[in-house]
């Protein structure tokens, strides 16, 4: 279909909808599959009507397009049989586990089975995965954000999630200008003409009198009799549209009140449009916007605009592994506009407590580190919480800090009582400020550079008495603080230099609260006083715009919903009734009151808004919330006691945590089912100030997610940060790599030398605890989380040492300095590969970490297993032997695609999912020692014990090139020596390591940069690694020591030798076998041995790195002509 005929679709589409013809609206979008409807799906699923959502996506995808839409019909399918099973309708749940469940089998049979055996239970819930089921609403609230996620992540959906910005009416609008073109060209056109069809081409009948003027310079315009039953013929013909919902402004609002009736709204662009035209613009009213939350196509004039965007923290772990748990994964959904309809959404689960030390008063969360958390006290004490770590990072004490520049009512008001109470904090925008406003003249504000970097700023003796409130805002393009005071003024400061840039004067009553805000072009600011008394102001000399009256005259707060789209505000009156409401910013007036506040509030009620979609207040010893669209309160939390009366509440960003103040001066954090998830994903990550410091420069809104730790900028899975590749191909993130610290200048005599290590007491080592018995190591990985160090022995037992979280090691990361724990589940399994009739020493041992350290994939020998990391289970196992796996390596885009190289030379492309192998490539003569896939060239590099390397397209999987390693003059290698190859973070270059050298390719045609070939002396190189930050090369031989190159120029600048970490055993000469590097430590790396040792080696923090590299004027340049060829020893 072409372009314009989809585009035609689309029209259609609206005209039905506007129309109301619903059901032909989602027939039309199911059979075209241009737009896949959302908002109709989540009413589906929430409805449970389980047929007819099967029915529309299956317009769409089909169970065995790709692995996310299998994942979808799965937890679907899932979730309708575990209801019949709730409801005990054993016949219903035997019918959906056969014709519905069945299918799935064919991928995990024990899976199928698990599920199978619930039928046997009198409750499901005595299944251990599914003990935290809760009731059916919770359950499809659960489900329905994970099946958008996959929906959003799927490819198949890519383009159809958006329905495109049009003009309301967009298909009428065409046919009129077809008709007043038609009209144009007639011979004899008539002035009002009679348009009774559209079967035809329109054309005037002969007239009498006078020829009518062209169309062109006379416009069909006016008031004229309906033809054909239509609305009459203007501006845009007969078809006159529905009037457009115009954006909302200030006009209703800063309208002088009149007698005079208002005129009728332009149909031009309307409202605070333009800065020099305000005074015109200001008295002109507004058409108060339609709202139709079932509504959900858009147009460019519509009060919402929605905008769906793939979420970016997205893991394709949880959507690729079909190894599925059985319990839905708590995810909450993105917020699309007002998609998010269930209350399971918001954050309801205490998940901690933060002990303030006295009374909290005001509370934000950070705008792109969700996880951080700014509090201000009774007591002037201002805190920055890290949520994920539960540590306190930052903290301030009230101090004046230039007292001498200070007004003389300030300072005999600081002599009397030196102390003060916080009033409001608040981050900037892009969170590289925070403000602090007190209750004695001060605002303080603080530049953040991550961790407990919190720098004075600016200190502004902003009003005479208390500080009530403040905000940033961006008039004129240049950052500020608008503060108000109880001297009844409110002013705006310059947020860099601190000068004062306007003075507002008006208010009868101290200023209790500012809102600032724009609309189109325009920057305003609202304020409200303690007499109830609301007025407006543009950022000039002129004066308030509106003086309104607020409920009940009360003390009020106003906020406006994240779109910027809604206005709402809550308030108490000194008898303490308190309102919450919505306002129409076009009347002026109430839209509407929510119901369900106390009679009788203590203090003043607080809210705040979430998702465009909810209000929460703090009211009788609770958290009340509110859909936006219902006045009824919907529901509500005590967060399990110790709340007061009126507690302070602040969402975060995303709406997936909540923090509340308690009476025993602390805060609680409550959060959905996302928030826990994202707390517990970070909650084994350390606080990382550099990931912070970064994070402020970022302009563009982040997702919050782990995201929080990790902001990431971008609409794509794409847009991520290039994974790196691990010798198993595991990508890793580069959110937690540490910045590598810089070279230093080399001293004035240029003279340098190789950083020898020969003691214990120069470097940091650490001999993991072993009670399994001593195997030699075969292969040896970090999580990717960097907290474990997962090792295979030659007997095909896994060992996992695991660092936890304590005050001396507060990330939870693996470290030389604090002993791991072997860790075991409960019931005592070991992961034990099969190992057939394989002698052990003869078996090649092989395994691959998947992204989320949820599974890994292994083999000895024999056939190759799934394993759970949580519980050790055996998952699945596949490929009996002969031939057998040799190396594993899952397929960077898709964690059911894995290349398994080979004892018989070949390697073979697997679905795990479908159980089948897609195609077989051939092209070394030996059994595949490595392989490594490239995501920016699209490509997998293998090598072989025949010492070559072939470059396979992943697309086609054709052999793009090949070439075998260059060895060094009169060395031959071993007759099957292990060739190793690792892709460079730029995803082009890559290490080929081998027992004779060390090499550096560029793919995909393999040209061979440098060679750097080890002094005899060492042995043979056993294994090498990029470090995680791909600068240097940790590599090991065969005598015990361990080398660090510099990657860029292949030079050593390093040598531990075994004395450093071994204790002398003459009887015993064990030397590290494999060698792996920390996924975000740059210095750390742990070394597998031969006699089934463990050991994590990382410099002297006094030192900070291994070594330093050789000056090029000392002889860092190449050892040859061709400038690739770098040797330790003069080449013979």
């Amino acid at each position: 279909m072409s372009s314009l005929s989809r585009e035609l679709v689309f029209l259609i589409l609206q005209f039905l909808d506007e129309e109301k013809f619903k059901e032909t609206v989602h027939k039309l979008e199911q059979e075209s599959t241009f737009f896949f409807n959302m908002r109709y799906f989540e009413d589906m699923v929430t409805n449970g009507e389980w047929d007819e959502v099967e029915k529309y996506l299956s317009g769409f995808t089909k169970v065995d397009d790709n692995r996310y839409s299998m994942k979808i019909f799965f937890e679907i399918r899932k979730q309708k049989y575990l209801e019949a099973l709730d409801k005990q309708d054993r016949a219903k749940a035997v019918d959906i586990l056969v014709k519905d469940l069945k299918v799935f089998a064919a991928f995990n049979e024990e899976l199928f089975k698990e599920i199978t055996q619930l039928l046997t239970l009198d409750n499901f819930r005595h299944n251990e995965q599914l003990s935290k089921y809760g009731d059916t609403k919770s359950a499809r609230g659960i489900m329905l954000a994970e099946l958008k996620k996959l929906i959003e992540a799927n490819p198949v959906f890519r383009d159809k999630l958006q329905f495109p910005t049009l003009k309301n009416s967009r298909l009428r609008t065409l046919i009129n200008q077809s008709l007043n073109w038609q009209h144009q060209l007639c011979k004899t056109p008539r002035t009002n003409p009679d348009i009774k069809t559209l079967f035809v081409d329109h054309s005037c009948g002969q007239q009498n009198g006078a020829r009518a003027p062209s169309p062109v310079t006379n416009p069909l315009m006016g008031a004229v009799p309906k033809a054909g039953g239509f609305p009459p013929l203007s501006a845009h013909g007969p078809f006159q549209p529905t009037p457009a919902a115009l954006p909302t402004s200030l006009a209703g609002w800063m309208a002088n009140p009149s007698p005079v009736p208002h005129p009728s709204a332009s149909a031009g662009p309307i409202g605070l449009a333009s800065a020099n035209n305000a005074a015109a613009i200001l008295k002109r009213p507004r058409t108060p916007p339609t709202n139709n939350p079932t509504m959900d196509y858009q147009t460019a004039d519509s009060d919402h605009v929605m905008k769906r965007t793939r979420p970016f923290g997205i893991s394709d772990e949880q959507v690729n592994n079909l190894p599925v748990n059985l319990l839905p994964v708590a995810y909450s959904s993105q917020s699309h506009g007002q998609s998010s309809y269930s209350s399971d959404d918001l954050p309801k689960t205490v998940v901690m407590t933060l002990s303030q030390g006295s009374t909290v008063k005001s509370m934000d969360f950070h705008p792109l580190q969700q996880i951080l958390l700014l509090v201000g006290t009774n007591m002037g004490d201002i805190m920055v919480w890290d949520i994920g770590s539960r540590d306190r990072i930052a903290h301030r004490n009230f101090k004046v800090w230039e007292l001498g520049s200070c007004s003389v009512a300030l300072q005999a008001s600081l002599s009397n009582d030196y102390s003060a109470s916080v009033n409001r904090v608040v981050w900037s925008p892009d969170g590289t400020l925070c403000s602090v406003a007190y209750s004695k003249h001060i605002v303080h504000i603080y530049s953040y550079h991550g961790g407990d970097d919190l720098r004075n700023h600016l200190e502004i003796e902003a009003h005479s008495g208390s500080v009530n409130d403040l905000a940033f805002s961006y008039p004129n393009k240049q950052l500020c603080v608008v503060t108000c005071g109880e001297d009844r003024v409110i002013k705006v400061w310059d947020a860099v230099t601190g000068g004062k840039q306007y003075t507002f004067e008006g208010h009868e009553a101290p200023v209790y609260s500012v809102c600032p805000h724009h609309k189109e072009n325009i920057q305003f600011i609202f304020s409200t006083a303690t007499d109830g008394k609301i007025k407006a102001w543009l950022y000039d000399n002129m004066g308030s715009r509106v003086d309104y009256d607020a409920p009940g005259h009360s003390s009020t707060t106003m906020a406006y919903s994240a779109d910027g789209t809604r206005l709402f505000s809550c308030g108490t009156n000194k008898e303490g009734e308190s309102s919450l409401v919505e306002w129409n910013e076009s009347e002026g007036a109430v839209k509407r009151t929510y119901h369900g506040l106390g009679k009788r509030s203590v203090g003043v009620v607080q809210f705040d808004t979430t998702k465009n979609r909810f209000l929460a207040a703090g009211d009788e010893f609770m958290i009340k919330f509110w859909d936006m669209d219902n006045i009824n309160l919907l529901t509500s939390a005590d967060a399990d006691g110790g709340l007061p009366a009126s507690p302070c509440i602040r969402f975060n960003k995303d709406g997936i945590l909540l923090a509340v103040s308690t009476t025993d001066n602390g805060v609680k954090i409550l959060a959905n089912a996302e928030g826990i998830r994202l707390l517990r994903t970070v909650e084994n990550r350390p606080f990382d100030a550099s990931r912070v410091a970064s994070a402020t420069v970022v302009k563009a809104p982040s997702m919050g997610a782990f995201p929080s730790t990790n902001v990431t900028v971008g609409t794509s899975l794409a847009d991520r940060a290039p994974p790196v590749a691990a010798m198993n191909n595991d990508a890793r993130s580069l959110a937690d790599v540490k910045p590598r610290i810089a070279d230093e200048a080399v001293d004035k005599s240029r003279i340098w030398k190789l950083t020898e290590i020969n003691e214990p007491s120069q470097c940091r080592s650490l001999k993991l605890p072993d009670s399994l018995g001593s195997m030699r190591v075969a292969r040896l990985i970090y999580t990717n989380q960097g907290v474990a160090i997962l090792a295979l022995a030659a007997n095909g037992v896994h060992k996992l040492w695991k660092w936890q979280r304590n005050d001396r090691n507060s990330s939870g990361k693996a470290t030389a300095s604090i002993q791991p724990q072997l860790w075991q589940p409960n019931s005592g399994i070991l992961m034990t590969n099969d190992i057939s009739d394989t002698n052990p020493e003869d078996a090649v041992s092989c395994f691959a970490l998947s992204k989320n350290d949820s599974y890994v994939m292994s083999a000895s020998g024999g056939k190759i297993s799934l394993f759970n990391m949580m519980t050790f289970k055996t998952m699945t196992t596949f490929m009996p032997p002969p031939p057998a796996a040799t190396f594993l390596a899952f397929h960077p885009q898709d964690n059911n695609i894995i290349a398994i190289g080979m004892d018989d030379s070949t390697i073979q492309i697997y679905n795990v999912r479908v159980d089948e192998v897609k195609t077989k490539l051939k092209g070394h003569q030996k059994r595949i020692t490595g392989l490594a896939f490239s995501h920016v060239l699209n490509v997998l590099v293998s090598s072989g014990a025949d010492s070559q390397l072939c470059v396979w397209s992943t697309d086609g999987w054709e052999k793009q090139a090949s070439k075998f390693l260059q060895m060094p003059n009169g060395r031959a290698p071993a007759p099957l020596a292990d060739t190793r190859v690792q892709f460079h973070l730029d995803q082009t270059h890559l290490i080929a390591v081998h027992e004779t050298q060390i090499a550096i390719y560029e793919a995909p045609k393999l040209e061979c940069l440098k060679q750097w070939f080890p002094r005899e002396a060492s042995g043979p190189i056993t294994h090498a690694t990029y470090s995680c930050d791909s600068q240097s090369i940790y590599l090991s031989f065969e005598d015990g020591s361990v080398g660090v190159l510099t990657a860029s120029t292949l030079r050593l600048r390093c040598r531990i030798n075994p004395t450093a970490y071994l204790l002398p055993n003459p009887s015993l000469r064990a030397h590290p076998l494999v060698i792996a590097a920390h996924p975000s430590e740059p210095n750390q790396f742990a070394l597998g041995l031969s006699d089934g040792g463990v050991h994590v080696l990382e410099p002297l923090e006094s030192e900070g790195r291994w070594g330093s590299p050789p000056p090029t004027e000392n002889g860092a340049g190449p050892s040859t002509a061709s400038g690739n060829t770098i040797s330790e020893q003069p080449q013979r």
